[in-house]
């Protein structure tokens, strides 16, 4: 019998019983749409961290203050011996393949102007900060270049905020109050857009010292290090803390932090959850790989005496044994592909109602998918196969 004939023959007998077979293989179309629906989103949240991180540049490294190794937990709550300071930031500025560094002081204030007003997240910085996260100013021009310990009241707005504020009128030259203190707007930036859903158009650049002032802090928040292209991040980040540590009495009470290092993580933990994910979808797999095998061996039951006419008329157990297994691997197949095509139907039905959600097909889960439906439709249809393969056609014929 050839493959072509033993495949009719399957595709009819699973045809005659169609409401049998649908329901048999429904959990595995609910396990393959469930993997290819959640890990498209998955894949999509992986892309889209990659992209906002990759938006500021890819040889850029941060410091930040406390030491992951000691405390678990870098900045603010993680403790420090030694606070990061502006001279820190100086220092490292004058590292081999050290591009420029930006210290940063952050905090939420309100910026007032006239009658309008907004709290927002006011960024302290110093002239570096455009080269170093690659964004540039639309009008006017960025913070001068002045000694960081400097104060100075200038300000630079994002352009929501300037359009919350000023509207369509210009801001150059025009005076706001951040935290009661006022400020002289010299210029405002282009659209950057947000980043990991904090919204950068909407905030405001004033002078490192100003900002510590403001917040009354006595120590940065971090500090972000561009380094030379050729220059690996690993180099530059072990140099970084060489300084560091002679600068801190030998205390590595600090985190850098590189951005591959950030992916890495951030890859690390989404792959976790795309796998965990896949292994739910694979319950329901298994919950259709017993009901492939419960429906075969009621059909090896029911069609005792049809086995036994085929061998008793020249069938092989060998022809016998494909033609049930090709029945198995059929239904696997078919609520593979089913699975499948109701999988991305979903996720394109989702990315329609929120076109703000990511989603990215995963190949290496779809083939997996895939494959995997096809290995249980051949394990699930093996017993059943070799119990029709070797029945005895006379006995077969006298059950009948």
């Amino acid at each position: 019998m050839k493959l072509g004939d033993t495949l009719r023959l399957s595709g009819a007998a699973l045809v005659a019983h169609r409401t049998r077979s649908s329901l048999t293989v429904l959990g595995i179309v609910i396990g393959i749409a469930a993997v290819v629906m959640l890990t498209s989103i998955g894949e999509g949240l992986r892309r889209y961290i990659v992209s906002q991180f990759t938006q500021f540049g890819t040889t850029i490294l941060a410091v930040t203050p406390g030491s992951t190794k000691t405390t678990g937990l870098p900045g603010a709550l993680g403790g420090t011996v030694n606070k990061l300071t502006i001279d820190d930031a100086m220092a490292l500025k004058r590292i081999r393949g050290v591009v420029d560094v930006v210290p940063i002081a952050f905090g939420t204030a309100r910026v007032e102007a006239a009658r309008r007003g907004r709290s927002v997240f006011i960024y302290g910085v110093t002239t570096s900060a455009p080269r170093v996260w690659k964004f540039n100013v639309r009008t006017g021009r960025f913070l001068p270049p002045l000694d960081p310990h400097r104060r100075a009241p200038v300000v630079v707005l994002g352009p929501r905020l300037k359009k919350e504020i000023f509207g369509k009128e210009s801001p150059l030259g025009e005076h706001v109050r951040i935290g009661g203190r006022r400020f002289r707007v010299i210029g405002v930036m282009e659209p950057k857009g947000r980043f990991l859903g904090m919204d950068i158009d909407d905030a405001a650049y004033v002078p490192v010292a100003d900002a510590m002032a403001l917040f009354r802090r006595a120590e940065l928040l971090e500090i972000d290090v561009l380094f030379s292209e050729h220059r690996s991040a690993e180099a530059v980040a072990a140099r970084v803390t060489d300084v560091l540590k002679e600068r801190h009495r030998g205390e590595e009470d600090f985190t850098v932090t590189t951005q591959a290092a950030m992916l890495e993580t951030i890859g690390d933990i989404l792959s976790v959850i795309n796998f965990t994910v896949a292994a739910i979808g694979g319950i329901s797999i298994f919950v259709g790989a017993i009901g492939i095998l419960t429906m075969m061996w009621i059909a090896v039951n029911e069609r005792t005496a049809e086995i036994g006419l085929a061998k008793a008329m020249g069938a092989t157990s060998g022809q016998i044994f494909g033609l049930f297994l090709s029945e198995a691997v059929l239904l696997s197949a078919g609520g593979g592909l089913g699975g499948t095509a109701f999988g991305l139907g979903c996720a394109a039905v989702l990315h329609w109602t929120f076109p703000g959600l990511t989603l990215a097909i995963a190949p290496a889960y779809l083939v997996a998918a895939l494959a995997v439906s096809l290995a249980v439709g051949i394990l699930s249809g093996v017993l059943p196969a070799r119990r029709a393969a070797r029945l005895d056609p006379a006995v077969a014929l006298a059950e009948e």
